[in-house]
């Protein structure tokens, strides 16, 4: 079934350069979101977003990369069927979950939380991100639709978290405060 829906993606060259473009913008383990996150760490406006966006890619690393590709030993389709012609090398990593798929989700789902208008965007680039694994014919549909959960549930994680940590700095800070205050 899923070979089925591989297979049955429309393929040409502008497809293959875009895709190709998008893969190489996101880069071979999603440092784009990494990078976009410190990037929003160094404004006051977006640091909180920045810090989800780092979290969540962490996250994304260790239940995505670490624990689950190790745990399901998933072959990719291209491992498998090795006479698709290929437009990237073959990975060699195990297949599910895509962590590319994870990451862009999970960093898209932290600026959404923050930002609406912008985390709009972001999710659509992400589903692009996600789509662009299927065309390179590097992860199965299940792949990519579990990246994208984990990225989604990381990202909300993420979020909570930092508001969480923002919260008591900024609660520690008026205490300190109010403790200057009474000594003078």
């Amino acid at each position: 079934m899923e070979f089925s829906i591989l297979y049955a993606i429309p393929r040409n060259a502008f497809l293959d350069s875009f895709f190709l473009a998008l893969t190489k913008l996101v880069g071979s383990y999603g440092q784009l979101w990494l990078i976009l996150g410190i990037v929003l760490l160094l404004f006051k406006k977006t640091r909180k977003t920045g810090a989800a966006v780092i979290v969540s890619f962490i996250a994304v690393f260790i239940v995505g990369q670490v624990f689950l590709k190790g745990l399901f030993s998933r072959m990719r389709p291209c491992q498998i069927d090795q006479t698709f012609p290929m437009l990237i090398q073959s990975p060699t990593s195990n297949s599910f979950p895509s962590t590319h798929t994870g990451f862009s989700f999970g960093g898209a789902t932290a600026i959404y939380k923050n930002h609406k208008k912008a985390g709009i965007a972001a999710l659509i680039f992400a589903a692009l991100v996600g789509f662009s694994r299927l065309y390179l014919f590097v992860h199965f549909p299940t792949d990519v639709l579990v990246g994208m959960i984990v990225g989604i549930v990381m990202g909300i994680l993420s979020t909570k978290l930092i508001d969480r940590e923002m919260e008591r700095m900024e609660k520690k800070r008026g205490e300190d405060q109010d403790s200057e205050k009474q000594s003078v």
